[in-house]
């Protein structure tokens, strides 16, 4: 018995030196796992390793894929991306690799926070607020743009009706997300904000999408909007000053806008006035909130990025009945909750400058002004350049559409928008936005929120693009 067990033991031994013979490397793991370590190994086990290795590969492989589901949600599957995020990257990429870009496509002021604005900030951070705030915002900020909003707008709000939140993008969405429901319908003039019709979708809400012409400054028509409006019709979306036109809705339009919203009792207002302050005279602003029956129908939306170049500091927000600001401030809740601390110091200090921002932002106005008068100057002197005269913002929206069907060699046809922009971005080496992004496609849209040294720059190059091209239609 004891030969019979030194035989055996043995041969065991043998069978697992054999069998660690055909071990792959610690990189092999699955290997060691086809392994028992059993006194009944035998030569067969040998023969099957292979197999079995494979065949749990297989197992392992097939149960991977049966637990890994990579799908999205249908929501995120019906939202595009954003095209003006999408280009700026791609500007500031080739920019640091070292391709000397003029970048003509965010809409961010070049100009320095203020000074004052600034200095709150650091003095925020000294003096220790650093910590959460109320959801809503700081008592001190909300009651201040409730300052701002009587002495500057005409319209009279309570701190418990605005809501101040992480930009004005978060105020809109919020807004959208809090007054419609499934199949509600989200009325959006066109050219648009890239986002409006995005957030409808987030919001299980449809865009209607109604047309615009240059022809008449890109302003909806009144007679257009009543004959789309439906028992869905939930909101309507105005931004004056606009981005992308740079138009602004006189007083009289508005009031013929608002006498068909009166008509119609599901129907909201969200008015989008980020550019207020950037206004050329003659234009004026007009909050559609002032107008006489809208106060409870509207949603006003602002923030800090645009007049007073504080993009960075991520603050915008929302005034309106309070029933509604309460929904948002519930949704707020449970996303981001409140605004940052020092960004709502120094926003007390921006609406502290003076009326319309005083002397700072009318510095800003000014520039952007001049800038804006030398590119009407210059895309006026190229052949089939069709110009809407901007009132606002710092945007022009050019269409371009006569040089549709033009053929370049080595580049391929100018087919629209995008092409032409791509074009533009190779030859010239200028980034612009296609116009299709804002729901126009004959378009692209020229930010001059640039020096004016910048800009004259980017003239020469575009106009020695140009040269290239030949109208397609004549002109």
């Amino acid at each position: 018995m004891v030969a019979a067990a030194a035989s055996h033991s043995i041969q065991a031994t043998t069978n697992i030196a054999a069998t660690q013979l055909h071990l792959k490397p610690l990189s092999d793991p699955l290997s060691y796992s086809s392994l028992s370590f059993s006194s009944q190994l035998h030569p067969l086990s040998i023969k099957l390793l292979g197999t079995s290795r494979n065949l749990n590969m297989q197992r392992v492989s097939a149960i991977v894929k049966a637990e890994l589901d990579i799908s999205l949600s249908p929501r995120v599957n019906s939202v595009k991306p954003s095209k003006t995020v999408a280009i700026t990257d791609q500007a500031t990429a080739l920019a640091q690799a070292g391709v000397p870009v003029i970048r003509l496509a965010a809409g961010e002021p070049d100009f320095d926070t203020p000074a004052a604005i600034a200095e709150a900030g650091i003095i925020a951070i000294q003096e220790g607020h650093t910590r959460y705030t109320p959801n809503a915002g700081t008592m001190e900020l909300r009651s201040a743009i409730c300052r701002k909003l009587q002495e500057e707008n005409g319209i009279s709000y309570t701190p418990d009706q605005i809501l101040v939140s992480n930009g004005a993008k978060q105020s809109i969405l919020q807004a959208v997300m809090a007054v419609c429901s499934p199949g509600d319908e989200v009325i959006i003039p066109a050219p648009f904000w890239v986002s409006y019709p995005e957030m409808a979708r987030l919001a299980d809400a449809n865009p209607v999408i109604l047309p615009t012409h240059i022809s008449e400054n890109f302003l909806l028509n009144p007679k257009l909007l009543e004959s789309k409006l439906t028992e869905k019709s939930r909101l309507l979306i105005l931004c004056s000053p606009s981005n992308p036109t740079g138009s602004v809705y006189p007083r009289e339009l508005l009031e013929q806008i608002a006498e068909i919203v009166a008509r119609h009792p599901r129907l909201l207002v969200l008015s989008d006035e980020a550019y207020e302050h950037i206004i050329y005279a003659p234009a004026t602003h007009t909050s559609f909130a002032s107008l006489p029956g809208m106060w409870d129908r509207t949603l006003t939306l602002n923030g800090f990025s645009k007049a007073f170049a504080m993009t960075g500091w991520r603050l915008g927000y929302l005034a309106g009945p309070k029933h509604f600001v309460a929904a948002c401030g519930k949704i707020q809740s449970q996303s981001t909750s409140g605004a940052s601390s020092i960004s709502q110091k120094a926003a007390v200090a921006a609406l502290g400058l003076g009326y319309a921002g005083g002397e700072a932002v009318a510095n800003m106005v000014k520039a952007f002004r001049e800038r804006r008068d030398f590119l009407i100057d210059s895309f006026g002197q190229l052949e089939g350049v069709k110009i809407s005269e901007p009132q606002g913002a710092f945007y022009l929206f050019l269409d371009f559409s006569n040089y549709y069907g033009s053929k370049i060699e080595g580049f391929g046809e100018i087919d629209g928008s995008e092409a032409l922009c791509r074009y533009l971005l190779d030859k010239a080496q200028v980034a612009l936005v296609p116009g299709d992004a804002f729901g126009e496609d004959t378009c692209i849209r020229i930010s001059y929120s640039e020096s004016l040294t910048t800009l004259q720059a980017a003239i020469y190059r575009i106009t020695a693009a140009f040269v290239a091209l030949k109208p397609a239609v004549p002109v």
